[in-house]
């Protein structure tokens, strides 16, 4: 978080290369969720930040990911939230707020109660640090950016409200339910992302509103949190798990349109339409990271446990 940014000259708000990830996906979240790209372009972006977690700053270990089961019964005071030194840092402050709203849901599916935070986070590793990008897409009451696309200097605390009431849908029997049901990547994604509509939020919507808060809660800014990349480190697990009952079809098997929900309309993609990150990195077929075992020309070579 000390290295300067790469996006400066295109967003003020960025002073750090952690803050240049966050950058590429304000930018790039209209077209990469509720589309083709959002399974294979978070793979290739978790990736990417990783490979720069070890490359330039020395770390030596893996992309952990968030089992979320582990933790739903009480994840404010899991190990992954409890505020230790090996936590993820603590929940926020106890702050009154009215919940997280859920647009789109019917009631009573529209608003996830509040929990026991809300405020800034101080405890644990990531208690002293400041947010600088965003808000687009608020959960909380947070200072307006001072321009439109978010990417203004905007510095304030890492908030949480970590909440049970969110997480209750990120346990074993969702995610078995979506990997065995599911038999077409239209279906699996679309459960996975959430039907909100039928009130269903589902693991990807369940896993960020448990930690909710600024600017986790925030559909744009999310990756700012630290959490934010156990989460998808998990979401591509499961991708991966769903994969490998039909690996024959279900490598090289894509849906949905180019845009998210058809908005505006567009055409199907396709295994050959381009997926990038912006100034990170360059443009690839979605072919090429539809695989964890090769993928990418071969830079794509892991597994999970």
């Amino acid at each position: 978080m000390s290295k300067p940014a790469l996006t400066a000259a295109q967003a003020p708000g960025a002073k750090s290369r952690f803050d240049d990830y966050v950058v590429v996906h304000i930018q790039q979240t209209p077209r990469n969720h509720g589309s083709t790209f959002f399974l294979p372009w978070h793979r290739y972006y978790i990736w990417h930040y990783e490979n720069a977690l070890r490359t330039e700053c020395g770390y030596k270990g893996y992309q952990p990911y968030w089992n979320w089961d582990r933790y739903a019964k009480d994840p404010a005071n899991s190990p992954l939230f409890d505020g230790s030194e090996g936590s993820m840092g603590g929940n926020g402050a106890k702050v009154a707020h009215q919940g997280i709203p859920i647009p789109g849901a019917p009631r009573p599916y529209n608003m996830i109660p509040p929990a026991d935070g809300g405020g800034c986070v101080t405890t644990g590793p990531f208690k002293n640090m400041t947010v600088n990008l965003g808000p687009l897409a608020p959960t909380l009451q947070i200072t307006r950016n001072p321009r439109s696309d978010g990417l203004g200097a905007n510095p304030r605390c890492l908030r949480r409200d970590v909440n049970k009431n969110a997480a209750a849908v990120t346990t074993a029997n969702y995610t078995y339910d979506l990997i065995t049901a599911n038999k077409d990547v239209y279906w699996f994604q679309t459960v996975m992302e959430g039907q909100f509509p039928q009130g269903k939020w589902g693991v990807h919507a369940g896993g960020h509103y448990t930690v909710s808060g600024d600017p986790a809660g925030d559909f744009y800014v999310s990756p700012g949190d630290p959490v934010f990349w156990l989460h998808h480190a998990m979401i591509d697990r499961v991708w991966w798990i769903w994969q490998l009952q039909d690996l024959e079809k279900r490598l090289t098997q894509v849906s949905m349109t180019r845009t998210m929900n058809n908005m505006p309309p567009s055409a199907n993609g396709t295994l050959d339409d381009l997926s990038g990150l912006g100034v990170l990195a360059a443009d690839v077929k979605v072919r090429e990271l539809m695989s964890t075992m090769g993928g990418l020309g071969g830079k794509f070579c892991y597994i999970y446990e």
